[in-house]
């Protein structure tokens, strides 16, 4: 536990699916004492998120109302990443909320859009890289812009990937979406050092949420095997002899977010059970 994070305000953004990295994270963060907003899409927008992939406002509003239930803080608020003056209206209703922002976890992104290079739709590849490093660029901004102006520091925690250190078939667009987190990341932590302000991304490696058992049928199909084979390869191929946790993310982003971290910055934290040591 960290005491230091008792009181802390803090937004995730992607945390309105169950079993998802963003809802793990946001219970923990409540867990450890921090209030906590949660955002998400809301609801379907277009062929590239559907409400299948999407956190609706209702799973959202559930989320919020179980860490209530626990003895935690937390209030939800519907954005869209890909829009700057969402995610700014964002950054204010939580300073407007709670008074405050100490820790923006930029963790909304597609990972469900997959295909060989020669048969992604452009749309498709927009889509990936807007999600996935517009929005956590955007978060980065706006986060800061409020963190400066409070003149006390902050965390800012992204969330990339293996495919931020790796190539994967398929995955072109997401591959070079997370690799492109780090290097934002590591711009990032050195511009808004001088405010106090740490930058880091965490890059786990497969995680079986919603979308990773989605991930998981993908991926076996793809490469002509059965689900059950393809995990006991992937089990194989990890030193610890397992896939991530969702706990597992959400323990780094803990310690992250934390002031055991205060000198820990621009880095790209693997948390891949040694898969990934780069």
């Amino acid at each position: 536990m960290y005491p230091d994070l008792e009181g802390k305000v803090a937004i995730v953004t992607g945390a309105g699916r169950r079993k998802g990295l963003g809802e793990a994270m946001a219970r923990r963060l409540a867990a450890e004492g921090c209030k906590v907003v949660l955002s998400d899409l809301g609801a379907a927008q277009g062929p590239e998120m559907p409400a299948t992939a999407i956190g609706t406002r209702s799973e959202l509003d559930e989320i919020v109302a179980d860490i209530r239930a626990s003895g935690g803080e937390a209030h939800a608020v519907v954005c869209n990443v890909l829009q700057e003056a969402e995610v700014a209206a964002l950054v204010a209703a939580t300073a407007k909320h709670y008074g405050q922002l100490d820790i923006m976890v930029n963790n909304a992104g597609i990972g469900y859009l997959m295909k060989p290079i020669i048969e992604t739709e452009q749309s498709s590849w927009d889509a990936v890289l807007g999600v996935n490093l517009r929005g956590v660029f955007l978060g980065i901004k706006q986060a800061a812009l409020q963190m400066i102006e409070q003149g006390h520091g902050g965390r800012i925690i992204n969330i990339g990937s293996q495919a931020s250190k790796s190539g994967f078939p398929f995955a072109a667009a997401y591959v070079s979406s997370k690799h492109g987190v780090v290097g934002l990341t590591r711009t990032a932590a050195i511009e808004l050092g001088p405010h106090k302000i740490t930058v880091n991304t965490i890059c786990p490696n497969h995680v079986t949420t919603g979308l990773g058992a989605w991930q998981n049928e993908f991926f076996s199909a793809a490469t002509g095997r059965s689900e059950a084979q393809y995990l006991a390869d992937m089990r194989a191929r990890i030193p610890l002899g397992r896939p991530g946790l969702q706990e597992d993310i959400a323990k780094a982003c803990a310690f992250l977010a934390s002031a055991q971290a205060n000198y820990i910055t621009g880095e790209a934290m693997n948390v891949s059970g040694g898969e990934e040591y780069h």
